[in-house]
């Protein structure tokens, strides 16, 4: 009797410990990497949020990170250590640059700087610590720095751009994004949607001042409203997302230093009439397909990219599965593409296949007005 008792306990043991391995097989298999959200708090939103997503596309909430007002875009420092953050507002035409140190699962507030103009709506970080910030309101772009513990500069210059267009969103200058070319760290285009050009200056490293290039600045073609850019993986082409009248422009990079356009493509179904504007733009690391986000449309547009001129042949649009994509990221792995919705409250996840750029959905999550998305 007690040698029949012992053999059940030892097959019930044995079979405890076999159910316990496809459960932690399942575990492995679906590993996690996290973004943080940023967003608009006018609303729901207190803040930063931090999000996941598995290698089956699934999208989890971690939960707020930090409280703070209108975080509304936001960059990485080069060691990964720091979060760079916008604060979107207007306090006596001034808004705000706030830098938080990363803690595993949460933010740890280390200093704010001014902007230097009002409704900074973009930032950007080199490696040499120089940060960006183009003010939308201020039509303007600061420059400050970080240093090795976090701490951010009070403004170091500010390049004032002066202009205007020819539409109702461009009676003055709006800068709307600022970028560090990647053959040249201290070399910068400004992207401003009021004087409806890209505006070129080097930042002088001695006395952290900006300095106009030459040529200094390209025309876009009138009532585009250049918003943001994409730069190829050759360094030579540069996307450029007009959100005014919904198109792309590939501009060309000579080899002594100036730009072309050289094609313009528009980013909505040809029969499509009613209201809707661009918003965001990427490329894939391998350069072979370009991403933009349509909002009123609400689609992601899908190009494949010419490898001998750079040209773009639309493929596909993609529904975002909500209203207003603002902003959206390829994950690291670049399997996926996460959109955030900004008027619907969600972010959705759609996997990539790499070979056709084309995407599929997975899954969606509620999100309080998210206007950025950042993988770390």
């Amino acid at each position: 009797m007690k040698l029949a008792i012992t053999l059940i306990a030892v097959l019930l043991f044995t079979n405890c410990k076999n159910e316990k391995k496809p459960v932690m097989a399942n575990v492995a298999h679906k590993k996690t990497n996290t973004f943080y959200v940023g967003t608009y708090t006018d609303k729901e939103s207190k803040g930063i949020y931090k999000y996941a997503i598995n290698n089956e596309g699934m999208l989890t909430e971690i939960g707020l990170v930090a409280t703070t007002d209108n975080p509304s875009f936001l960059a990485l420092s080069n060691d990964k250590k720091y979060l760079l953050v916008v604060n979107e507002v207007n306090k006596d035409s001034i808004g705000f640059v706030s830098s938080y140190g990363i803690k595993n699962d949460s933010l740890e507030f280390i200093n704010k700087s001014s902007s230097g103009g009002a409704h900074p709506c973009f930032i950007a970080v080199n490696k040499q610590g120089y940060v960006l910030s183009a003010n939308y309101t201020g039509g303007n772009v600061g420059l400050l720095k970080l240093n090795k513990n976090g701490e951010l500069s009070p403004l170091l210059d500010l390049n004032q751009h002066g202009g205007k267009g020819t539409t109702d969103r461009q009676e003055g200058p709006h800068a709307h994004s600022a970028w560090f070319e990647p053959e040249d760290d201290v070399s910068v285009i400004s992207v401003d949607l009021g004087t409806n050009e890209l505006w070129f200056s080097k930042i002088d490293e001695n006395s952290d001042k900006f300095i106009a290039s030459e040529p200094q600045k390209l025309a876009m073609a009138t009532g585009a409203g250049p918003r943001h850019l994409t730069f190829h993986p050759n360094k030579k082409y540069l996307y450029i997302l007009n959100e005014l009248d919904n198109t792309i422009s590939l501009v060309q990079k000579s080899e002594t230093g100036g730009y072309q356009i050289k094609q313009t493509i528009t980013t909505l179904p040809e029969n499509f009439t009613e209201f809707s504007k661009s918003a965001d733009i990427h490329i894939s690391s391998d350069g072979k397909f370009v991403y933009s986000s349509n909002r009123g449309h609400d689609s992601i547009a899908i190009f494949a990219v010419n490898a001998t001129n750079g040209n773009l042949t639309l493929l596909a649009f993609e529904s975002t599965k909500g209203k207003t994509p603002r902003n959206f990221s390829l994950s690291n792995d670049e399997n996926y593409v996460i959109v955030a919705n900004q008027d619907s409250n969600n972010l959705v996840s759609f996997k990539r296949n790499n070979t056709t750029g084309l995407l599929k959905y997975i899954s969606e999550i509620k999100a309080p007005t998210p206007v950025c998305i950042l993988f770390n």
